[in-house]
């Protein structure tokens, strides 16, 4: 059910959920489970009325706080990586670009199997246009699965790819600044207590020196940092991280990585007490965000060069402190690879295409509805298809395009349909978890990651 006003929602919560000043005070755990979570996420998503819809988002965050659920920095853990405490496993960084709600809980219902403390919930900028979903609408679609799963403990909401367009920046970089400034501002009231920097589109490898060519990477992602700790909540100090070599372009060196931290620290310098710096570097090497689709639409076979990976973790684990270099791109590779990175220490890799494809390929999507949204593709993205590029190249490389019109159909497809959807991507991240060793890591997850309970301003839908 879609509440549409105030008065709906108020008395569709009467008996399950009651206000106690601006906390939440919970009658009926089964109903809120069975019933009312799935009212709150689509009148949230759904409703045509905004302030309900507000209302419904803060009645999502309090209850989940309520059952201890709050959303945290993975920041503390990464810098026990940094200093040796904790190491091998990698931490899976999830893009979720459709069914929200229902893919997060088969992430919740996979971790909590396996007792997995570290799962990393993002969104990149791109991704949140293309799939209509702003950073709170996501917290609370994530939230909301928490609880409909019975999953407690914290949950790592995280802005991937914050990334400055250059063709943007080279026009006008002070408004391309200001519209990431924005979304970072936005994402940390949202929740968002993991930020990933990527200014690495600015590097100018024309430039004499590794250094010169990072400057003005470095240069901004010590703005940017800057400006995240003074938005910080207190008690949270919020997880930054870096990039020094765009994915899809050269790999990145070990001479990249000293020159971006030796710039980006000197550039943090602030007086007695610099802000804190970045937990962890995003490097490039050898993969492309959702692969490389062959003639027939299936993906290139990609090699990544561990070596590289290894040696630039070490460095910036052992010279840095960092919980070491971050993967992009890796949804895509064949299985046998994934047991590699915890193998070399890495401290986390980024998966999203992947799952979507597991969504769009599976036997029980909608073949009607997945012709209507290739047709839609081809019709609002021709200026897309590149002339090399046949029929099938085209749609694999757009079809991440078609979540965010097509979204309110995705979410009601019949329970069946949701149900397989579910199972699938359950059991490709049960094998992941695996694969990554962050089985049985909850524990040690918590000895970490403290909550934090961040006080949420009652919207004015619920008050009197």
């Amino acid at each position: 059910m879609i509440y549409e006003d105030k008065d709906q929602l108020k008395s569709g919560c009467a008996q399950i959920v009651q206000l106690d000043g601006n906390d939440i005070r919970i009658l009926d755990e089964i109903k809120l489970r069975n019933e009312l979570i799935d009212d709150l996420i689509y009148t949230a998503v759904f409703s045509p009325d905004r302030a309900t819809a507000d209302a419904a988002c803060w009645l999502i965050r309090r209850t989940a706080a309520a059952l201890g659920i709050m959303s945290a920095s993975i920041g503390p853990l990464y810098e026990a990586m940094g200093r040796g405490e904790v190491k091998g496993f990698t931490v899976p960084a999830i893009n979720l670009r459709a069914i929200t709600y229902d893919a997060a809980q088969a992430i919740f219902r996979a971790a909590i199997k396996g007792h997995v403390g570290p799962v990393i919930f993002e969104i990149a900028r791109s991704e949140i246009d293309y799939t209509l979903q702003r950073p709170l609408e996501y917290t609370c679609a994530v939230t909301a699965a928490a609880i409909k799963t019975g999953y407690s403990g914290p949950i790592f909401l995280q802005g991937d790819h914050f990334q400055i367009n250059a063709k943007k920046y080279a026009a006008d970089p002070v408004k391309e600044t200001q519209a990431v400034k924005n979304l970072i501002w936005e994402a940390i009231e949202a929740g968002f207590y993991n930020i990933d920097i990527d200014t690495s589109t600015l590097v100018d490898l024309t430039r004499a020196t590794v250094k010169e060519q990072q400057e003005t990477n470095y240069l901004l992602a010590a703005e940017l940092t800057t400006m995240i700790r003074d938005l910080e909540p207190q008690g949270i100090a919020i997880s930054v991280g870096g990039e020094i070599g765009e994915v899809g372009g050269k790999n990145s060196t070990i001479e990249e990585l000293q020159a971006f931290m030796e710039g980006y620290l000197e550039s943090l310098t602030n007086g007695d007490q610099p802000p804190v710096p970045i937990s962890k570097i995003s490097v490039q090497t050898g993969t492309t965000h959702g692969g490389i689709p062959l003639a027939d639409g299936s993906v290139a076979e990609v090699k990544i060069d561990f070596d590289v990976l290894e040696k630039l973790s070490e460095v910036a684990r052992g010279r840095y402190g960092l919980a070491g270099a971050v993967q992009h791109g890796a949804s895509t590779l064949p299985d046998e690879a994934f047991d590699k990175f915890p193998a070399v220490g890495t401290a986390e890799i980024h998966l999203a295409t992947g799952f979507q494809n597991i969504i769009y390929d599976s036997p029980s999507f909608p073949q009607e509805l997945k012709e209507r949204i290739y047709e839609y593709l081809k019709k609002e993205f021709k200026g897309e298809w590149k002339e090399k590029d046949t029929e099938e190249q085209f749609i694999y490389k757009t079809r991440k395009k078609g979540f965010g019109s097509f979204k309110l159909e995705m979410w009601n497809l019949p329970a069946a349909t949701i149900h397989q959807l579910g199972a699938e991507l359950e059991k490709q991240l049960s094998f992941l978890f695996d694969k990554l060793k962050v089985n049985s890591t909850y524990e040690l997850t918590r000895k970490y990651v403290q909550l934090v309970d961040v006080n949420l301003e009652l919207p004015a839908a619920l008050k009197g």
